[in-house]
């Protein structure tokens, strides 16, 4: 009899011993991130935000006890690398979900990976079309563009009370969309554009574009520009070209990367940004935090990563589990959840935001003019 209860004992350990080990396993979680091309400086701010929110996660337990281990994959700022960064994750197996990429041409390209892998993709593109492909895995951090328009539309012709308009744009997906979607709000407010001029992404030479904004009399200037460095280089030769008409731009215009280029060429700009440290407690603190960490200014591409981890722990949380489907069930129930890029609430496409703040470049210095949320 006590052979037996010595055996039934031993069992009884060796069975809480697993569960307690497998509680303690890591969930993994992985990150599609520029860590080298072009772009690996706004890459590396995504990689601040994320190791921030992982971090402070773990440190409070992880998540159901068991810590988040991430999984970082470097698309070198291509397309195909995204393609190839996504399936070397899924690959591998045991992912609860990815965070990634900001720009809206490389999520397209790896929407088909994303929705063949089945695992929650947590992304930063704002061109409007990414929700709309009957894609159920991707998931929206930030605002899309068909609100971002709509935002500089207002405040350029009622605010400002300019009417003639060049819209400048980068030619991949997110510029296309954001110029398509501002040509329609500005229709909306009885203004067709003066000038609607492209551009490739990562020119070195705007001279073209800077001459053409020049002739066509223009009195304010709109950019839906997808590279910080490119808002950089553009910013010096507008002002050396002498064009000063009022600015109104997409979130590239206040990043840290373009405002360091740029310098003086940038005061006085106005700008549509999803993440400004004025525009909530929540915005506040984070900035707080990750100046004390980095030494540096928070932005929108460390913003929308930092969401998306403290989504994703309350994603698995309410699921009580890992496995993605369930997860993704649980983000499309969040709404009411407050970020530190605003208050959260997920459609059926997977958008959860649906506002933007107003803000201007004062003298190196962003201030924070107002916000503006749509109930569609």
């Amino acid at each position: 009899m006590f052979s037996s209860f010595v055996r039934l004992t031993v069992a009884a350990l060796a069975m809480v011993s697993a569960v307690a080990a497998h509680a303690a396993d890591p969930i993994k979680i992985g990150l599609v991130n520029e860590t080298t091309g072009p772009n690996a400086e706004a890459g590396s701010y995504t990689v601040n935000g994320v190791r921030l929110a992982v971090d402070e996660i773990n440190a409070a337990g992880g998540i159901m006890g068991r810590p988040i281990e991430l999984k970082m994959e470097d698309n070198q700022s291509t397309n195909p690398g995204t393609v190839l960064a996504y399936s070397k994750l899924i690959g591998e197996g045991g992912i609860t979900a990815i965070v990634g990429p900001i720009r809206s041409t490389q999520i397209q390209a790896a929407s088909p990976t994303i929705q063949k892998g089945a695992v929650p993709a947590m992304v930063g593109g704002t061109d409007p079309s990414l929700t709309k492909v009957n894609n159920p895995w991707i998931f929206r951090m930030r605002p899309n563009d068909s609100y971002s328009s709509r935002v500089i539309a207002d405040f350029g012709v009622n605010s400002l009370k300019l009417k003639k308009w060049a819209i400048v744009h980068s030619t991949d997906a997110f510029g296309s969309g954001g110029m398509k979607a501002l040509t329609e709000a500005l229709k909306g407010h009885g203004v067709t554009p003066v000038l609607v001029q492209g551009y490739t992404n990562n020119s070195q030479d705007f001279t073209p574009v800077v001459l053409a904004i020049k002739k066509s009399g223009a009195d304010v200037l709109a950019t839906y520009m997808t590279n910080s460095q490119d808002v950089g280089i553009f910013a010096k030769q507008l002002r050396q070209l002498g064009v000063t008409v009022p600015w109104i731009g997409s979130p590239s215009v206040v990043t840290d990367t373009a405002m360091k280029l740029a310098g003086p060429a940038l005061y006085g700009t106005y700008a549509v940004a999803d993440f400004n440290a004025g525009s909530s407690s929540e915005a506040k603190a984070f900035a707080e935090k990750y100046r004390a960490r980095y030494k540096l200014d928070a932005d929108v591409y460390s913003s929308w990563a930092y969401d998306a981890l403290f989504l994703l722990k309350r994603a698995i949380e309410t699921a009580k589990s890992t496995e993605p489907e369930k997860v993704r069930n649980a983000l499309l129930g969040v709404c009411g959840w407050k970020g530190v890029e605003g208050t959260y609430c997920f459609d059926k496409n997977g958008d959860g935001l649906r506002g933007y703040n107003v803000v201007r470049n004062e003298n190196g210095k962003i201030a924070f003019i107002k916000h503006i949320d749509f109930k569609d």
